[in-house]
């Protein structure tokens, strides 16, 4: 099928920032088939979708997340340790089911945010991964690997064994990508973390994991070992190969030094929300893309974040950086919008297909409104975006050619219907992080 998107102002975030102010991008099948302005002949095709002067980019990205942790949400937001208090000891109550049903959710709120991709890491990740199949996004899924009994596993080396059947199961599929996420540096055994090297080279395989995120991690590599996670990981081969850090707030001055020679294979997810919210800091991203790492943003999970779009993120990106650094002109709004879209395709490893609006890619695409209030007047597309819009803009949303929200509703599912299966599940949630939360 053929589907013409016209009347719209492309940002096609490629390598010239060509921008189409009135412009039509035509999509066959999975693929973007042409792109141009609406003064030239415009293409046939079996459906023609009026933009009405929306602003369509790509597909926008989640670079890390844990869709399993809707019931997390608003939970304990201002309690210190809060991981160990709450998150850690509600996982052992966490179900299939219910991970199954977040996971729903949470990808229906991603989606009508305008995100077309993400990157997991959490527990029953095969039963995730028909959620997510089921929904229709793109994602790169990864089990948790923890030096702990966790809700699906008693050992590190069971999930690790059970992590080839994932990958193997999973491999070749067009929206799901299997991974392994080993869940810190500091909450594995090095030879644990060595055998995930191993599986993942012996498969192709993306790693993530948590990196540089916490203080006492700091402190515990730098007394055991007398160097940084990042050294320490680098000592064990994670960047030979595709690697996700998630976070790196603490990135050291000495890492950029070390990695100066595989500077492109470095990757990060930026969660600015989340790691502002517990008051760890703010990642050194300016340093990171001066050292031609590649920089993506993250919302972390629903607990952490509290909301999975990315319009706050690059909000909240810009707000932080510019007064961290004391530098209203740096990080303009249109390199923001690239790391929250061909940034994050980078870091996962998908921008041959996504990230971008060119002849080629899939079409994973996102058109937002300018028709609200918030919304006018634009000068610049890019400042909208980041400083006046918000989810409740996005209107459309394709991935791999199939629409997936129509006039700001999902086509295939009611979000009643998912919030209802997932409340079913939540029985017994509920009750233990009700005990926990009289405790404190």
């Amino acid at each position: 099928m053929r589907q013409l998107i016209k009347n719209v102002h492309v940002l096609t975030i490629d390598d010239q920032m060509t921008e189409f102010p009135e412009g039509y991008v035509l999509i066959e099948e999975d693929t973007i088939q042409e792109i141009g302005a609406m003064d030239a002949k415009l293409p046939s095709a079996d459906r023609v979708i009026d933009g009405k002067n929306g602003i369509l980019i790509p597909g926008m990205i989640n670079a890390h997340t844990h869709v399993g942790m809707i019931p997390f949400r608003s939970l304990g937001d201002d309690v210190p340790d809060r991981l160990r208090r709450f998150l850690f000891p509600l996982e052992q109550v966490m179900t299939k089911e219910l991970a199954q049903a977040s996971a729903e959710y949470a990808v229906a709120e991603m989606l009508l945010s305008g995100v077309t991709s993400f990157c997991d890491m959490y527990y029953f990740e095969d039963a995730i991964a028909e959620s997510v199949e089921k929904m229709g996004a793109r994602a790169i899924l990864g089990e948790t690997i923890i030096d702990m009994p966790t809700c699906d596993f008693a050992t590190p080396e069971e999930a690790l064994k059970w992590c080839e059947t994932f990958i193997e199961k999973w491999q070749g599929h067009p929206l799901i990508t299997p991974a392994i996420a080993p869940h810190a540096t500091n909450t594995n055994t090095p030879e644990v973390l060595a055998q995930i090297v191993a599986i993942a080279q012996h498969y192709g395989s993306p790693i993530t994991m948590h990196v540089a995120e916490m203080t006492y991690e700091m402190e515990e590599f730098a007394q055991r070992y007398q160097q940084t996670p990042i050294a320490f990981l680098n000592e064990l081969g994670y960047f030979e190969q595709q690697f996700i850090i998630a976070h790196g707030i603490f990135t050291q001055a000495s890492d950029f030094d070390l990695l100066q020679s595989k500077a492109q294979a470095v990757k990060v997810a930026h969660c600015i929300g989340a790691n502002t919210k517990s008051a760890k800091g703010v990642a050194p991203v300016k340093d990171m893309l001066k050292n031609h790492w590649h920089v993506g943003l993250g919302t972390d999970g629903p607990s952490s974040g509290n909301t999975l779009d990315l319009f706050t993120q690059m909000r909240m990106f810009a707000n932080f950086h510019k007064t961290h650094e004391h530098d209203r002109g740096l990080f303009p709004a249109n390199e923001i919008v690239t790391l929250a879209t061909k940034g994050g395709a980078q870091v996962l490893g998908l921008d041959h297909l996504v990230g971008s609006i060119e002849v080629g890619k899939k079409a994973d695409l996102t058109l937002i409104e300018t028709e609200s209030v918030n919304m006018f007047p634009i000068f610049d597309a890019y400042s909208a975006l980041v400083y006046s819009a918000n989810a409740s803009n996005v209107s459309d949303v394709w991935v791999n050619g199939c629409q997936l929200v129509k006039e700001k509703q999902l086509v295939a599912q009611q979000v009643s219907d998912l919030r209802q299966q997932l409340v079913e599940n939540m029985t017994e949630f509920v009750k233990e992080a009700k005990r926990r939360s009289e405790e404190i």
